[in-house]
């Protein structure tokens, strides 16, 4: 799959390597580094004033990402890397993961460090460096890109039927927006703490014409049929994120505890069904691909190629469009017959 520059880039919430210090270890006063530069036990600590920004990255064709032209970080165009993942604990002992992007110049210099918390981190409390990981990376950064659906979610299937996410099996199948009856290839499941970039959006009953609650991952889109636009993007078919749609009412993030997640993969990537919303199946990319067993990636060697021409993600809009707390109900009333 090439970079497709005329798509919304995968925004990730960060911080610049400079907000987040070495106050305690061999590297006292550093920022944030990558990990040969990195010392295990070193303590960490979040500068006070500190919110993470967005890093807006274009995923490549070689496992690398590219800074997007409407990035608020990096300079457009620029390579970023990912090195690692590592692993901080505080003094209650609660753990947190923050992967670590590397933004490279042409000359292949580092320009900027970031961290991605997978957790939220607070000011003024100390994150001791326990663990550095650069075979798993990978791998845990596609469990952020994989969208998926919680436990509970009903599915419809090709008869008709709702079926709970959490009782459906490889080869059952599924009905398609648009290629009727697929059968599913890949069924996934990870269960994570339910905070951070972990945390679900429950949209509740009702607000997209959904007759119960849909609780899905953060970054999960969703297909939306406009009998008129209203929103404003100039086409009837559009594709949102969940995140985009949060207004703290009936669209909100519900963090706490832990959430158990399921992905489900066809041979393309489809639209599917799920409590009466459209919504997307995985999408295996260069950013997800880490996330899928070897042995199914193998299986699927000759259809996997289908997923780089998903024509679904022509109709994703972005955030612009849907910065305001009634983006939800426009999008109700824009689609209701």
């Amino acid at each position: 799959m090439k970079t497709d520059h005329t798509r919304p880039a995968y925004a990730l919430p960060v911080y610049p390597s400079a907000l987040l210090r070495v106050t305690n270890g061999a590297n006292l006063g550093d920022g944030l580094g990558f990990a040969d530069d990195l010392v295990p036990e070193d303590c960490y600590e979040l500068a006070a004033d500190a919110s993470p920004a967005r890093l807006s990255l274009h995923t490549a064709d070689n496992g690398r990402f590219t800074v997007a032209d409407e990035s608020p970080l990096g300079r457009p165009g620029a390579t970023v890397v990912l090195d690692s993942c590592l692993t901080f604990m505080t003094r209650a002992s609660d753990v947190t993961e923050l992967l670590v992007l590397v933004e490279v110049d042409a000359e292949g210099h580092v320009a900027e460090i970031y961290g991605l918390p997978l957790a939220t981190l607070h000011p003024r409390t100390d994150y001791l460096l326990v663990g550095i990981d650069r075979k798993d990376a990978l791998a845990r950064f596609a469990q952020v890109a994989c969208v998926a659906f919680a436990r509970g979610t009903r599915i419809a299937l090709a008869t008709g039927a709702q079926c709970p996410i959490e009782e459906l099996q490889v080869g059952d199948s599924v009905l398609t927006r648009d290629e009727g009856p697929q059968a599913i290839r890949w069924i996934g499941q990870n269960t994570v703490r339910a905070v951070g970039e972990f945390a679900p959006i429950l949209i509740t009953a009702g607000t997209l014409h959904n007759q119960h609650d849909l609780l899905v991952s953060p970054d999960h889109r969703l297909f939306i049929y406009q009998r008129s636009d209203r929103i404003g993007a100039g086409r009837p078919e559009l594709l949102v994120r969940a995140r985009h749609l949060v207004n703290g009412d009936t669209v909100r993030v519900q963090a706490g505890g832990f959430v158990d997640y399921f992905q489900l993969l066809f041979d393309r990537h489809q639209i599917i069904f799920a409590e009466g919303i459209a919504a997307e199946t995985l999408l295996i990319d260069p950013r997800t691909r880490p996330a899928l067993p070897d042995g199914v990636a193998a299986k699927m060697a000759k259809t996997l190629p289908r997923h780089a021409t998903a024509s679904h993600l022509d109709f994703e809009i972005g955030k612009n469009l849907l910065d305001r707390p009634d983006a939800a109900e426009i999008l109700r009333r824009a689609s209701t017959r």
